[in-house]
């Protein structure tokens, strides 16, 4: 599990500061680090609060599924994970999908592989410990 923040998209920072409105602040969130998501996903009363619009639905496996994907629907988001010290791990613009299933189990988003790609994970299965490096 990670903190993290999920914010509105760089471009959607954009048209509302030119459109002279307010950005949302980023939601501080407890997400879990999952490789075997393809893709992120998060709840979606942290997208409520945030104000973001789907930008369409796409088909997504889960494991409860099947081999008949469920059709979620799809936002553009930002997401910051900060280190202890240093600077934040941030991605600007990411597409995630929508799930429900996470507040029940102590946490708000997945960071699926779409996001680890852009980084170095090292799990340390002997001590439970792991290392995020980017």
């Amino acid at each position: 599990m990670v903190d993290a923040f999920i914010g509105v998209s760089a471009g959607r920072i954009a048209a509302l500061q030119q459109a002279q409105q307010p950005v949302p602040a980023p939601q501080r969130i407890r997400a879990l680090i999952d490789t075997g998501a393809s893709g992120s996903c998060v709840d979606p009363m942290v997208l409520t609060a945030l104000g973001i619009p789907p930008t369409g639905t796409v088909p997504v496996h889960t494991p409860t599924t099947g081999g008949t994907p469920a059709m979620c629907s799809q936002y553009d988001v930002s997401i910051s994970i900060p280190p202890p010290k240093g600077l934040a791990f941030q991605v600007p613009t990411i597409a995630v999908t929508e799930h429900e299933f996470f507040n029940a189990q102590g946490f708000h988003a997945l960071i699926g592989r779409d996001v680890l790609s852009r980084c170095i994970l090292i799990y340390n299965g002997q001590i439970g410990l792991f290392t995020l490096g980017y």
